[in-house]
C-alpha cells in the first residue's frame, strides 16, 4: 500500500468514527457559556465524569488546586445555596447551589464556608446536636451571583489530596451530567489512547471464563491487535477495552467519554459517560470485568450490556452488543473511541469464527447451583441463609459454598467469593449457636480479600439476620469489647495553653455508631473528618475558667465507654 493509500485510509477512518458515533448518540445540548470555573486557580483537572472507581463512576471534575488548600471556591452561575452536607467520608464538607436553568452545581472537600454562610451551619450543628449534617436551606436565605466567594477549598471526606470535586446535576431528576459537555474551559485536542483489547466467548458467563487479552499496535493512526487479526473457537462474541484520555497539557490518564463497536460498519453497541444517576453508579461493576479487575487485572470495560446491567449509559441493538459469528466468514470490526470535543481513535480488526465454542466454565462442579441474572436466586441449608434478588446480579454464575472453622471452633461460612460483585443489598441469616450468649450483642463479620465488615445482627426466631453487599465468609461473633477512648495531647487540669481537644476513638468491630461530647451539661460540637479522630477547637462555647468534659462512645451493638475530664483554661 502506497503512503497516499495509507494517509487516505487514516483520514478515511478517523471522519468516519467522529461522524458515526455523533449519529449513534444523540449529542447532548447545551449552553456553553452558561458556567464559569469554580476555582480561583489554575483551570486543571486531574480526574473527569465518568473515570473507574472503586463500585461507582467518578461523578464529576476533580479541580486542581495548586496541591495546596484554601484555595477560594466560587459559585458557577447565579442561584442560591440550596443544601450544605457535612460527613467524615464522602463529600467532606459540601455546597450544592440551584440554578434558574434547571441544574445544581455541587462543590466538595472543602475546609471552610464562607463567614455568613459557616455562621449558619455552626448554629444548625447546635441546633440538632449533630456535626454530621445534611441541611436543606431555604432558597432566600442565601443567594449568589456568579464569581461570587461561597468558600475555601480543602481535602476534606474521601478526598485523598488537595482539590475541589465539581458536579452538574439536573435539579429535578438528581442525574449528574458531565460539565465538560457544557463548555467548561479544559483544552482538549488529544485523541483517547486504546491500550488492549478483550475478547469474550458468549456462550459462557463472562465470570466463568478468562478473556483473551490483545495487546495493540498504532499503525498510520489506526489501533491493530499486535498479532494480526482474530481466530475464535466460538459463534458469539463480545469485547472489552482497556482505554484513557488525556487533556492538552496534562499527562494523566482519565477515563474515556464514549465508545462504539461496529460491526461490518454497523454500529451494534456502545457507551457514553453524559448522564448518570447516584443510584445506577454502581453498576460500574457491571460496565468493567469485574472478576478480572478483582484478581489484579486492569480496568477492562465492556462494549456490551450485560444481561443484569440495568444502568443507563449503554445504547445497544437487539443482541445487547454480542456479535454472532458465522464460521468461517470474517467481520470487519471497528472499535471507535471519542470525548465530549470530539477527538476519536480507532481500533480495528478482523474476527473469524472457527466453529461453535467446545469451552466449559471454568473451575465449576455438578453440584454447585447456577445463580441467574433476572431470577431471585436462594441458598439455603440447616445453618446459614440467603437470598439475592432479581437485580442483584449481572451475570451467571455456578455459586459455591463451603464451610471451615476458626481457631475458637466458630462457623465460617464460604459463600461463594468477592470477585462475583453484587447490586442489591442482601439478608444473611446465620442459625444461632453456643458462642452467643448476649442476643443483643451479635454481629457478623465477612472478610475476603483483606477487606472486612462487622455488621450488628438481628435475633429472629432462632436465627441472626444482618445486610450485606459482597459475598464471601462470614462468622457469627459476638462483641463484649467497648470502644477506647484516647485523648491526643489532652491530659485534662490546664488547658490554657491549647488550642484544640481532640481523641482518638476506636473499637474491635471498627464501628462507631456515636460520639457525644457535653461540656458542663451542653452539647460540644467535634469534627470527625475521614473518620479519624474526633477534634474540638477552642472558641465562644468554651470560655476562659473551670469547666467539665463528659466524652462517650457507643458501638453498634450497645458498649459504652464514658470518661469524663476536668479542666481549666
Amino acid at each position: 500500500m502506497g503512503m497516499k493509500q495509507k494517509i487516505s485510509l487514516f483520514i478515511f477512518y478517523t471522519l468516519l468514527g467522529s461522524s458515526v458515533s455523533a449519529q449513534y448518540f444523540n449529542k447532548p445540548s447545551y449552553n456553553k457559556e452558561y458556567y464559569t470555573w469554580p476555582v480561583g486557580a489554575v483551570k486543571a483537572i486531574v480526574a473527569n465524569f465518568g473515570e473507574l472507581r472503586p463500585n461507582h463512576y467518578h461523578m464529576g471534575l476533580d479541580c486542581r488546586t495548586e496541591q495546596v488548600e484554601n484555595k477560594p471556591v466560587l459559585a458557577a452561575a447565579d442561584g442560591y445555596i440550596a443544601k450544605v452536607k457535612i460527613e467524615p467520608w464522602g463529600f467532606g464538607r459540601a455546597i450544592y447551589i440551584n440554578h434558574p436553568n434547571g441544574h445544581t452545581t455541587l462543590y466538595a472537600h472543602m475546609n471552610d464556608f464562607y463567614p455568613a454562610l459557616e455562621a449558619y451551619v455552626k448554629e444548625q450543628q447546635y441546633r440538632l446536636q449533630s456535626w454530621n449534617v445534611f441541611l436543606d436551606i431555604p432558597p432566600v436565605a442565601f443567594p449568589v451571583k456568579q464569581g461570587d466567594l461561597i468558600g475555601y477549598s480543602g481535602n476534606t471526606g474521601g478526598s485523598q489530596g488537595p482539590h475541589v470535586h465539581f458536579e452538574i446535576r439536573n435539579t429535578k431528576s438528581d442525574k449528574v451530567l458531565n460539565p465538560l459537555s457544557m463548555g467548561l474551559p479544559i483544552a482538549d485536542n488529544i485523541a483517547p489512547e486504546i491500550i488492549r483489547l478483550a475478547v469474550y466467548d458468549r456462550s459462557l458467563s463472562t465470570y466463568e471464563q478468562t478473556p483473551r487479552i490483545f495487546s495493540l499496535k498504532k499503525i498510520n493512526g489506526v489501533y491493530t491487535p499486535a498479532g494480526g487479526n482474530i481466530n475464535v473457537a466460538t459463534e458469539k462474541v463480545s469485547f472489552a477495552i482497556t482505554a484513557y484520555d488525556r487533556y492538552s497539557g496534562s499527562t494523566n490518564q482519565n477515563g474515556i467519554y464514549e465508545a462504539v463497536v461496529y460491526d461490518n460498519d454497523v454500529p451494534v453497541s456502545g457507551f457514553r459517560m453524559d448522564s448518570i444517576s447516584y443510584d445506577d453508579t454502581r453498576y460500574l461493576n457491571a460496565h468493567i470485568d469485574y472478576r478480572y479487575r478483582a484478581s489484579g487485572g486492569p480496568y477492562l470495560q465492556h462494549l456490551s450490556r450485560l444481561p443484569g446491567n440495568n444502568g443507563g449509559i449503554y445504547k445497544t441493538n437487539g443482541y445487547d452488543g454480542v456479535i454472532n459469528l458465522e464460521p468461517g466468514s470474517g467481520h470487519t470490526i471497528r472499535i471507535a473511541v471519542g470525548d465530549p470535543n470530539g477527538n476519536t481513535s480507532n481500533l480495528q480488526f478482523t474476527i473469524t469464527s472457527t466453529g461453535p465454542s467446545t469451552a466449559k466454565p471454568v473451575a465449576v462442579t455438578a453440584s454447585q447451583k447456577l445463580f441467574v441474572p433476572g431470577f431471585i436466586n436462594v441458598f439455603e441449608n440447616d445453618e446459614v441463609q440467603f437470598y439475592l434478588n432479581e437485580k442483584a446480579i449481572y451475570d451467571s454464575f455456578h455459586f459455591r459454598y463451603n464451610k471451615t472453622f476458626d481457631a475458637a471452633g466458630r462457623s465460617i461460612y464460604q459463600l461463594h467469593n468477592a470477585t462475583i460483585p453484587v447490586q442489591n443489598y442482601f439478608t444473611l441469616k446465620i442459625k444461632s449457636n453456643i458462642f452467643i450468649t448476649d442476643t443483643s450483642k451479635a454481629v457478623i463479620f465477612r472478610s475476603y480479600g483483606g477487606k472486612t465488615d462487622y455488621i450488628k445482627a438481628v435475633y429472629e426466631k432462632g436465627w441472626y439476620k444482618a445486610s450485606f453487599r459482597e459475598l464471601g465468609n462470614f462468622v457469627l461473633l459476638q462483641d463484649e469489647t467497648p470502644p477506647t477512648i484516647s485523648p491526643i495531647g489532652f491530659l485534662g487540669a490546664n488547658a490554657s495553653k491549647l488550642t484544640r481537644i481532640a481523641f482518638a476513638v476506636t473499637d474491635n468491630t471498627e464501628e462507631i455508631k456515636r460520639f457525644t461530647a457535653k461540656l458542663d451539661g451542653k452539647w460540644l460540637r467535634f469534627t470527625n473528618d475521614k473518620g479519624r479522630n474526633f477534634i474540638y477547637k477552642f472558641d465562644e462555647r468554651c470560655p476562659p475558667g473551670d469547666h467539665e468534659l463528659v466524652v462517650t462512645a457507643e458501638d453498634q451493638v450497645g458498649n459504652i465507654t464514658t470518661k469524663t475530664y476536668n479542666f481549666t483554661r
